[in-house]
């Protein structure tokens, strides 16, 4: 499994042959001004959620590769009107897809897409991939729904937001570790505008005190496991 971050809360996975992307905010992120989203590929689009600094590039991305969009079944429903494929899902609910299993979990978080309209219920994604499980939380503040996660599937990695304000904050998100049974972390929702800057150094060693690995990508590089 290998898995590329864009930026944010945009992440590329590779697994059993298929692309997939999950949370696509890239083209007006200034940050990951070098990627070009015409060249990424996608079998698949995750959404943790509505908000804009999630969904931005879906449509374009979408239209180029065909792709199909999983989330809640207010977001897939809002792409499948529109003419693009879409796999509804809901919290608790899990289907085999072509790369794996995939669980929708509980988020703590607001899902409205940005002219105001419904957006569902936020969430996250465990994928039960053929060697590796990795649990991406989306966009959520701490939460005892965490510990449920384990008693069902052994993770390789915690893919958590880190950036406070809007989320986790880094101390939170040591505890969200603990909750998933996981010290092998990748944080994303970071550093992309003021509310959300951290000292990579401090979360880092927060981490590292804790016996916990906190991994802090740049833009367009990559992690396997």
């Amino acid at each position: 499994m290998k898995i590329t971050f864009y930026g944010h809360a945009s992440l590329g996975i590779e697994v059993s042959g298929k692309h997939i992307l999950v949370d696509p905010y890239i083209s007006a992120n200034p940050k990951a001004a070098h990627i070009d989203i015409n060249t990424l590929k996608a079998d698949f689009i995750l959404l943790t959620h509505a908000h804009g600094d999630h969904i931005l590039d879906v449509e374009v991305i979408a239209k180029r590769t065909n792709a199909v969009i999983v989330s809640n079944a207010e977001i897939a429903g809002h792409y499948a009107k529109k003419g693009f494929k879409s796999h509804p899902m809901n919290h608790g609910g899990s289907w085999n897809f072509d790369f794996g299993k995939l669980k929708y979990v509980n988020a703590v978080h607001s899902s409205s897409f940005p002219d105001g309209s419904n957006g569902g219920n936020p969430g996250g994604f465990v994928i039960e991939g053929e060697h590796k499980n990795i649990y991406i939380a989306g966009d959520t503040a701490l939460t005892m729904d965490m510990k449920l996660i384990p008693m069902r599937i052994k993770l390789d990695l915690a893919i958590l937001p880190i950036g406070d304000n809007f989320t986790m904050d880094v101390n939170d998100a040591i505890i969200a570790s603990d909750f998933v049974e996981c010290d092998k972390i990748l944080g994303i929702h970071y550093d992309t505008f003021g509310y959300i800057e951290i000292n990579h150094e401090e979360a880092i060693k927060k981490f590292f005190d804790k016996g916990k690995d906190l991994m802090l990508l740049e833009i367009g590089s990559f992690i396997e496991l």
